[in-house]
């Protein structure tokens, strides 16, 4: 599958990609009616023939609410539909549609609701950019209360479409068809909570259309990064695979031994631990297929950075909070190997995150969850949108960040932004970021470029928990990880 398939635009993009489509010599009724046509088609893949009802917005959106009315009337259905404003405020497509419409208009109370069996939810669409009034609320809140099944045209009204925030209040959709592409609205919580299933429908703007629009916003997939992942060959050694030095902490010692095995699980030739003496033992004796070393100072640090065959360094996972991280960060840093930076190695930097920024001068990767990133980025408003906040950083610090959560997030400074989908819930357990960490250092000692080593590290997390399911600990991400790779690799061709 291409990458293009996985591309997503921004509402603004959309229109773009809607006008350009027009100028080639689709006209805008036509894209109104192909998009109508899909929402019917699937409507009728999934519902038998009962009343139901279609809420149409003043815009476009509604327009086609209008389209959807008529078509599924003239195929025997009964139909009722109600309008917000008045049919003489509509302009262009949306008009013309609405004047094809030959039953009575109804207004837009919660009264309409009262016989509904299935509702479409045409009001508003992805370009929706201040919230609902209490009006429009009140109406929302009533159609979720009554569970009615929804049907959401494009994407369901009161999510904003580039950053999947509640807009006051937002229709709980059961179906929601998109069209062209996904919008980022539908791809972040909590937009992508309220889409139910979702499916994106050809509405019939052409690809070189959407090629001239698309920025590199891609959803996470092993279509934008299979072709280099650095699979095992026969010549190899493991010398060329790549050597991990992680540093480990005296107290949390789990999250780095998380991190070591997780390196070495995906691939890395060697992985080394750099630890505290006196807590030399507890390491020592868990780790079997990872080289244990004792490390109690800044210098004997700067002895184990000596080793450029050590060419990814990994340093935060229950490192613990103290001066001497700090100055471990920034020595690492300035051997201009790769380096990822996790948990306490970032929060290290909160009194002087700029120190970091300065200090970046190769490959970074940068694994923040919220908390973590509001430390070093500053703290975000609720309608702000993620990836815009991920780009952003990524610029501000020259690093690839990975924006933990349940929709992660990857940017890097020269742009690209990817979207994570395939992350269950299960991960939302200790331990399961030391592992992601561990994961992008493997890849990145084996070759992997930083940006697709990143990417494909979050997607594989990602698949090896839901492979896993109910019951999964952090521990069991790592051992699981070669089936995963397994998977992939007798795919690959047809990625």
């Amino acid at each position: 599958m291409s990458k293009q398939a996985w591309v997503w635009l921004t509402p603004e993009q959309m229109q773009k990609a809607d006008r350009l489509s027009i100028e080639a010599g689709r006209t805008g009724f036509d894209l109104m009616m192909t998009a109508g046509e899909q929402v019917v088609h699937h409507i009728q893949q999934r519902w038998h023939q009962q009343v139901i009802h279609i809420l149409c917005g003043p815009g476009n959106n509604g327009g086609d609410g209008f389209v959807v009315a008529r078509l599924l009337q003239q195929q025997g259905w009964p139909v009722r539909l109600a309008l917000l404003g008045s049919l003489e405020s509509l302009r262009g497509e949306a008009k013309e549609h609405a004047a094809l419409w030959a039953g009575p208009v109804e207004p837009l109370t919660p009264a309409f609701l009262d016989d509904a069996q299935l509702v479409v939810d045409a009001l508003f669409g992805t370009g929706l950019s201040r919230p609902l009034d209490a009006s429009l609320q009140h109406m929302v809140t009533t159609l979720n209360a009554k569970r009615i099944p929804v049907c959401a045209v494009d994407i369901p009204s009161g999510v904003n479409g580039l950053s999947g925030a509640v807009m006051g209040a937002a229709v709980q959709a059961t179906l929601t068809v998109s069209f062209a592409r996904k919008k980022p609205g539908l791809l972040l919580f909590p937009g992508r909570a309220y889409c139910g299933e979702l499916v994106v429908v050809d509405i019939g703007i052409e690809a070189s259309v959407i090629n001239a629009v698309a920025e590199a916003n891609y959803e996470n997939h092993p279509a934008l990064w299979a072709a280099a992942m650095p699979w095992p060959r026969p010549t190899q050694h493991k010398y060329s695979r790549g050597h991990v030095l992680v540093r480990g902490g005296r107290h949390l010692t789990g999250a780095s031994r998380l991190s070591a095995m997780a390196a070495a699980r995906i691939g890395a030739g060697l992985v080394s631990l750099a630890v505290p003496s006196a807590v030399w033992p507890v390491y020592a004796a868990s780790m079997l297929s990872v080289m244990v070393g004792e490390c109690d100072s800044i210098d004997e640090w700067a002895a184990w950075l000596a080793d450029e065959r050590r060419n990814v360094l990994l340093l935060g996972p229950g490192a613990g909070l103290n001066a001497s991280l700090k100055a471990e960060v920034l020595q690492a840093l300035a051997t201009r190997r790769s380096v990822v930076l996790d948990a306490d190695a970032l929060s290290v930097f909160a009194d002087a995150p700029q120190g970091l920024f300065d200090a970046v001068n190769g490959v970074c990767v940068l694994t923040p969850h919220e908390g973590e990133f509001a430390r070093l980025f500053g703290a975000s408003d609720s309608l702000s949108s993620k990836v815009d906040r991920a780009r952003a950083a990524a610029s501000k610090s020259q690093a690839i960040i990975i924006l933990k959560g349940a929709d992660t997030v990857i940017a890097e400074p020269r742009g690209r932004v990817v979207i994570n989908t395939n992350a269950p819930a299960e991960l939302a357990t200790g331990g399961t970021g030391d592992v992601l960490a561990g994961f992008v250092a493997g890849l990145l000692a084996q070759g992997m470029p930083a940006f697709e080593a990143a990417c494909a590290a979050v997607w594989l997390h990602g698949r090896a928990a839901s492979q896993l399911g109910s019951g999964m600990l952090a521990e069991d991400l790592p051992a699981q990880i070669g089936q995963v790779l397994a998977e992939l690799k007798s795919s690959y061709d047809a990625i």
